[in-house]
C-alpha cells in the first residue's frame, strides 16, 4: 500500500506540540513527554487547530496561527463580576491574579481570577485565561492510525497508558 496516512476525520492523530502566545510566552507543550493523541474530527482540538491539520502526514510539521474567534473566544466583558466577601471562606487569603476554582449554582465548575479585591467585594474574571488571544502552534505529527469501532463510539482516542479522562 502506498497511499499514505494523512490526518482526516476518524483517524487518530497523535501531535507533538508547542503553544505560545504573540508576545512569545509558552503556554503548554508536549516537550519530553508522550505526543497528545486525540481523535480527528470529534471537536476534542480547538476548531482552528483542528481544520489546519487536514491532509498532512507523520513527519510533517506546521506553524498554525489561531484567531481568539477560532481558540477560546474574545474577552467577555460580562465575564467579570464583583462578588461580596461573604462568598469567601475566612481563611481564604485573596491576591489580585490567584486563580480560584469555582461552581455555579448547578454545579459546574467555573475557574476564575481574581482582578482586584474592594472594600465592597472580590472583581473575578471568568473568562478562560486564553480568551482574547491569538494562539501560535507549532505541530509536528508524530503519529496516525484508524480509530478502532471502540474510540469512534466514545468519540475520543483511548490511550495505551491508561491515563484516565
Amino acid at each position: 500500500m502506498t497511499d499514505k496516512m494523512t490526518v482526516a476525520d476518524d483517524v487518530v492523530v497523535s501531535i507533538d506540540y508547542t503553544l505560545t502566545l504573540d508576545d512569545g510566552t509558552e503556554i503548554d507543550t508536549s516537550r519530553g513527554q508522550e505526543p497528545l493523541a486525540y481523535l480527528h474530527g470529534h471537536g476534542q482540538l480547538i476548531p482552528g487547530l483542528e481544520r489546519e491539520l487536514y491532509g498532512m502526514e507523520v513527519g510533517d510539521s506546521k506553524k498554525v496561527s489561531v484567531a481568539p474567534a477560532d481558540g477560546y473566544g474574545d474577552v467577555d466583558p460580562n465575564a467579570v463580576q464583583l462578588l461580596s466577601h461573604d462568598v469567601f471562606p475566612d481563611d481564604l487569603a485573596l491576591e489580585p491574579g490567584m486563580r480560584l476554582q469555582m461552581a455555579t449554582p448547578e454545579g459546574h465548575p467555573l475557574e476564575a481570577v481574581v482582578k482586584e479585591i474592594r472594600d465592597e467585594g472580590v472583581l473575578l474574571d471568568f473568562n478562560h485565561p486564553l480568551a482574547g488571544e491569538t494562539l501560535n502552534f507549532d505541530v509536528s505529527i508524530a503519529a496516525l492510525r484508524p480509530a478502532t469501532d471502540e474510540e469512534l463510539a466514545h468519540g475520543h482516542a483511548h490511550g495505551a497508558h491508561g491515563h484516565g479522562h
